[in-house]
């Protein structure tokens, strides 16, 4: 219970500071509404005299990424790795050497409430743009969507998260991290559903992304709460695979972790 009163310390502490940035995030909102609108125009042209393009229409296809930016918000990485970075060459990491508290945990705690506070203020633009939507959503009905659609989400925010929390401990080694974070993000645009659906890529090259870790950190609980992954079957075989790549990045971290310290104290950090 101590252990557990320790983060859940750091989460209320998370919550408090991220609510005093509440307009940052409700700000950066409304520029993803606009990013929407964008989305509607480019992709109403691309549907143009098209019923459907790769078995979906164009109110499934928005549907799709109006999801996705709701996603973002509850369960991307925004800043983590650069915060961690500042943490280890400003010395702050040292305060968590000596006391009995797991830095991933802890990190791990601030992300999750960050994520509840943006996830929740970036409903208030979408609130606005709700009666100009309306009309273009369509979620499926089945109830399994959402069953599996949760736990999916909850292991690409561990994903997401957990890959900022790599590349921000990079910063053992190098003074500057950002080259490694926008290779990063450029790779995840492409390769996690950001730009265009993953399942309008050809199919050899949609299958070889199912084995990678990119497509789990968006692309597959949107693809699962919007209907673009069929059956249970396949969503189920997806959390499998989810869940190994959750598991081999959390090895990855525990072993730059350990790696990064033993060069950190040597260098008399």
């Amino acid at each position: 219970m101590a252990t557990f009163a320790k983060y859940r310390h750091a989460f209320l502490t998370g919550l408090q500071s991220n609510i005093v940035y509440r307009w940052n995030f409700a700000l950066r909102g409304c520029f993803s509404v606009f990013h929407l609108v964008v989305i509607f125009i480019l992709w109403g042209a691309v549907y143009a005299g098209q019923a459907r393009i790769g078995g979906f229409d164009l109110a499934q296809t928005l549907t799709y990424f109006v999801s996705l930016i709701v996603l973002q918000f509850f369960i991307g990485a925004f800043n983590e790795d650069y915060q961690i970075s500042e943490d280890i060459r400003n010395g702050l990491i040292n305060q968590f050497l000596l006391k009995p508290i797991n830095y991933f945990f802890y990190r791990l705690s601030v992300f999750s409430a960050a994520r509840l506070v943006s996830g929740l203020l970036v409903f208030i633009p979408l609130a606005f743009a709700l009666p100009f939507l309306w009309h273009y959503l369509v979620l499926p009905p089945e109830l399994w969507r959402l069953a599996l659609g949760l736990p999916a989400a909850l292991l690409a925010a561990l994903i997401q998260f957990t890959i900022a929390y790599c590349f921000g401990l990079l910063a053992f080694w190098f003074l500057e991290i950002q080259s490694f974070i926008i290779l990063s993000m450029a790779v995840e645009s492409l390769l996690g559903g950001q730009m265009f659906p993953l399942d309008l890529m050809p199919p050899w090259l949609f299958h070889v992304s199912q084995f990678l870790p990119y497509y789990y950190q968006m692309y597959f609980p949107a693809a699962i709460f919007t209907g673009r992954i069929a059956t249970p079957a396949i969503a189920l075989q997806g959390l499998v695979i989810q869940s190994v790549w959750a598991l081999l990045l959390l090895g990855v971290a525990q072993f730059l972790w350990l790696r990064g310290l033993r060069r950190y104290t040597a260098v008399g950090g």
